[in-house]
């Protein structure tokens, strides 16, 4: 795991040292794990020229040839797992076991990208003229910049740079700097791999240079595309500068999930899927349950479930120590977010039946908690939480459930659990989000589109769609 830790950025192939670093913490003690490079718009603009040129040559490999050395990649990965997760559950505080399957996450996008990638088909279109024969190419964009998070630090650059690699792509990274080290692992396999110089670049940055590199990134004339993964006020800030240079835009933005439970529903099957989605990571993800909605008929009975699950099955600790299931959020100012959004709950009439406080036992934690006799006027409805809250709103009707769902600018995912198969068809068709799960409360795979409706994104990850973010459609048509 240590040997993952370094204070240099990765551009052109080169480990490089800037000359100044900033510190990088361990969510939990609050001790320092080490320094990273602190790149400035100087070095970004280095990496961007690098990826330019090695565009020249990668795009010009056969797609089988990209996918042989991605394979390779997957394989580092997975030979890795426990190091890497290692690594990920000491910057970013995630229980180990939840590390270490999303570092087997990460590495199932690179291996099905590496597939994916050799069936980028284009299309013959029937001519409604005698003497033209028409059809489609598909052929990569150029520089994609990407920025991304630090709840994924491993499987979200994967599910983005993979997409753009093996379509032929450059790539010019910029993780958060809450979890940099993770990003720096996978350039350092990479490499090892076999992906050339110029080809997949690094470029770590402090909080004070985070907004010049962006700027940067999302401006350079020689950058085709970006994608960014976080807050919604910050994707608007990069869609302005991108639009300077009409550049294409992939975001992944802020979510409001709501969590429907009709009567009909299983209630078991309910909680544990309720369970999963909402204190996953300790809830910090852009997908869990920001709303529970449960109808009137199995309320208590669902409440009375859930708060005996959380009481039995949710464990705050280090993320090293085997028992924990629940570990710190990134920061104190995540902290003091849950904390206002508890005390704004039961300032107006909400009722908590569990937790509700920090912990003691560990930096930056907060008990799982859970809220009764929530309204869609607490802040907890209509701000993200990412954090371990579970508030509950009762409601009476499917028409009533689908209003309160729908009462968001946000739009990325929502969950359904109902024993009726109409009712199913109905709600999910209705709910105002990119995904919906119908009875389960975790639904990401690399073969499946992951993006949102309204203010929470442009564009797909995953899927056979992630790979149209960075590539061309071009028409050919022939006189013959």
């Amino acid at each position: 795991m240590t040997s993952y830790i370094t204070d240099k950025a990765y551009v052109n192939g080169k480990w490089l040292s800037t000359g100044k670093t900033f510190e990088v913490y361990n969510p939990f003690t609050g001790e320092v794990i080490g320094s990273s490079a602190d790149c400035d718009g100087k070095v970004a603009v280095e990496a961007i020229q690098a990826a330019t040129e090695a565009f020249k040559t990668w795009k010009e490999l056969t797609a089988k040839d990209r996918a042989g050395i991605l394979k390779k990649w997957a394989a580092l990965i997975v030979e890795e797992k426990r190091a890497l997760g290692e690594l990920l559950t000491l910057e970013n505080g995630k229980p180990l076991a939840q590390s270490i399957g999303e570092v087997m996450f990460a590495a199932n996008f690179v291996e099905w990208y590496a597939e994916e990638g050799k069936r980028t088909y284009g299309i013959t279109i029937p001519s409604p003229h005698p003497s033209k024969r028409m059809m489609t190419i598909k052929q990569p964009i150029g520089v994609a910049a990407m920025i991304t998070p630090w709840n994924f630090p491993s499987a979200m650059i994967t599910r983005k740079a993979c997409a753009a690699l093996v379509a032929g792509c450059t790539v010019v990274l910029k993780p958060s700097e809450e979890t940099p080290y993770s990003a720096l692992a996978l350039a350092n396999l990479a490499e090892k791999a076999g992906i050339p110089p110029g080809v997949f670049n690094v470029v770590t940055t402090s909080r004070e240079n985070v907004a010049e590199v962006g700027k940067i990134m999302c401006t350079h004339p020689s950058v085709a595309a970006v994608s960014f993964t976080g807050s919604t006020a910050t994707g608007k800030i990069l869609l302005q500068h991108a639009a300077s240079t009409v550049k294409k835009m992939s975001l992944e933005l802020g979510g409001l999930a709501p969590l429907i439970v009709f009567n009909s529903a299983d209630i078991s099957n309910a909680v544990k899927g309720a369970m999963a989605s909402k204190f996953r990571y300790s809830g910090q993800t852009c997908v869990c349950a920001n709303r529970i909605l449960v109808q009137s008929g199995i309320h208590d009975e669902f409440v009375a479930a859930i708060q005996k699950a959380m009481e039995k099955e949710l464990v705050m600790g280090h993320g090293m120590q085997p028992e924990a299931t629940i570990g710190p959020l990134i920061n104190e100012a995540a902290v003091q977010k849950v904390e206002n959004q508890v005390a704004d709950a039961v300032k107006l009439g909400g009722k908590v039946v569990v937790g509700g406080s920090r912990s003691k036992i560990g930096k930056n934690m907060f008990e799982p908690t859970l809220i009764t006799g929530v309204t869609t006027s607490m802040k907890c409805c209509f701000e993200e939480t990412f954090g371990p809250i579970a508030p509950i709103i009762k409601f009476e009707t499917e028409e009533e459930a689908i209003a309160i769902a729908n009462d968001t600018t946000s739009g990325l995912s929502g969950y359904v659990f109902s024993g009726d198969v109409s009712q199913c068809w109905r709600v999910s068709e209705k709910i105002e989000a990119g995904i919906v799960s119908i009875n389960e409360g975790l639904f990401s795979a690399p073969e499946t589109p992951f993006g949102g409706y309204k203010q929470s994104g442009l564009g797909r990850e995953g899927s056979i769609y992630g790979m149209d973010e960075f590539m061309e459609v071009k028409y050919i048509c022939w006189g013959i």
